[in-house]
């Protein structure tokens, strides 16, 4: 088996998403695999080198078992998935830092009816974040 290198920089197409899990549970050889899953043989053997399941016989032919693979395809999809939960009062996603941050010298601007648009500050970056908020009230300004 190859070792696991870099594997969250795969990027898996909605098209192999689909096909993968139609995979037998038998030894396919790169090119079947690639036909298989429409995709060109040089960027399934590039997901080799990055973590997907293989091995190699006596004569060094590569053969992919179709159902680890597609259990890898699988795992490359729920990896790039961000880990989900309601922010908190006063916090906001910054897109530059790519994390969830307590928002600095924030502002609430109503926007329509309830829907209000919360602006600050992050406080890593110091870059602009935003948050829209429902029934803004003095609890989604941070303390402080």
């Amino acid at each position: 088996m190859s070792e696991n290198q870099n594997s969250s920089n795969c990027r898996i197409s909605r098209n192999v998403l689909i096909k993968a899990p139609g995979l037998l549970p038998m030894l396919y050889t790169p090119r079947e695999i690639a036909e298989d899953l429409d995709v060109p043989e040089t960027t399934l053997r590039d997901w080799l080198n990055h973590g997907a399941p293989h091995s190699r016989d006596e004569s060094n032919h590569i053969w992919i078992n179709g159902k680890e693979f597609a259990t890898w395809v699988d795992n490359q999809r729920n990896a790039r998935k961000k880990p989900t939960h309601p922010l908190q009062a006063g916090e906001g996603f910054c897109m530059r830092c790519n994390t969830i941050v307590k928002i600095q010298n924030g502002e609430i601007h109503p926007v329509k009816g309830r829907l209000s648009h919360l602006k600050g500050k992050c406080p890593n970056c110091g870059g602009i974040v935003n948050r829209g908020i429902w029934n803004a009230g003095s609890s989604e300004l941070p303390q402080g």
